[in-house]
């Protein structure tokens, strides 16, 4: 289920504030000016934009999917770990009432 709900937060309509935050990492890691742009949905303002932003918009997207996907990672560890423990306390007690 928790992974089912975790695929929609990449869906279509989240997609550009993703991909904004994305450049924008990328722009402060390499320290450079953020490109301005007006949006037009073509296949040539695409091939335009990109051309102009590809290095500051790959390497954001890797150290946010890389810190993302680790904190992500952490986070379900941790939550699946406390119920396990959880589980077994529950267990114990029904074993120590009998």
């Amino acid at each position: 289920p928790i992974a089912v709900g975790l695929v929609w937060i990449s869906n279509p309509i989240t997609m550009p504030p993703i991909f904004y935050f994305a450049y924008k990492v990328g722009a402060w890691i390499l320290g450079t000016p953020e490109h301005e742009f007006t949006f037009e949905l073509s296949w040539e303002w695409i091939g335009t934009e990109l051309a102009a932003i590809w290095e500051p918009f790959l390497l954001g997207c890797t150290v946010s999917g890389l810190v993302f996907g680790a904190l992500g990672f952490g986070i379900i560890r941790l939550l699946w770990r406390l119920h396990i423990i959880s589980a077994i306390k529950k267990r114990r007690e029904k074993r120590s009432n009998k």
